[in-house]
């Protein structure tokens, strides 16, 4: 099912690329750029869950940097890629430490935008892929966390500095999960659902 989403995803991209931009006086618009990028501080706070009875998996929360890169095929459709990644505490609260590891989910979402003056607001969806590196076990042996595909929504607004420069708030919602094997045995294989809230302030160039 995932790799049957992910293909319509990437349709829609590459349909969206032969979209006509012809729209009235965009060309002319010194708030419209095919390309954005924007650097960030973001928030990364997951909502854990797990099918551990009897104990609950805890994450922490991680503050990083991130850039994001946006192209737009008209003045309203635009596809953002986003990257960064974050280190995470993990434990079983009150049972045992497992350690840290680090995230790396680059995204990539559909947008659309809107125009009301020096404000843009924008809406996305997408898809990632959450890779799991650096692994501290803690208290175990060893653990070992499988890469996935996620999903996301987002939803955000752009203040316009001058034709250039822009102010940018930000909030994602990523829908993950990740199956985690401790020991090297994976009979005691758990799924763990991550689910993060990232919330991003920071700044954005046109060009």
């Amino acid at each position: 099912m995932k790799k049957v989403i992910f293909a319509l995803v990437i349709t829609g991209l590459f349909s969206l690329t032969s979209v006509n931009a012809q729209e009235t006086n965009s060309n002319d618009d010194p708030t419209y750029s095919k390309w954005q990028a924007r650097f960030r501080v973001i928030a990364v706070a997951p909502s854990p869950d797990d099918d551990i009875d009897g104990a609950n998996v805890d994450i922490s929360t991680a503050f990083v940097p991130e850039v994001d890169l946006t192209y737009f095929f008209n003045k309203n459709l635009a596809a953002e890629l986003i990257l960064a990644t974050t280190k995470h505490d993990v434990e079983i609260e009150g049972v045992a430490d497992l350690g840290s590891v680090w995230l790396l989910p680059p995204t990539l979402n559909l947008q659309y935008h809107f125009y009301a003056d020096e404000f843009k607001p924008y809406v996305g969806a997408g898809i990632n892929y959450t890779i799991f590196y650096g692994e501290d076990a803690g208290d175990l042996d060893d653990i070992e966390y499988e890469n996935s595909v996620g999903f996301s929504l987002q939803a955000g607004i752009d203040y316009n500095l001058n034709d250039k420069w822009f102010l940018n708030f930000d909030v994602k919602k990523f829908f993950l999960k990740t199956d985690v094997i401790p020991n090297n045995d994976s009979s005691g294989m758990v799924e763990v659902n991550i689910d993060p809230l990232m919330i991003g302030l920071g700044v954005g160039l046109k060009f």
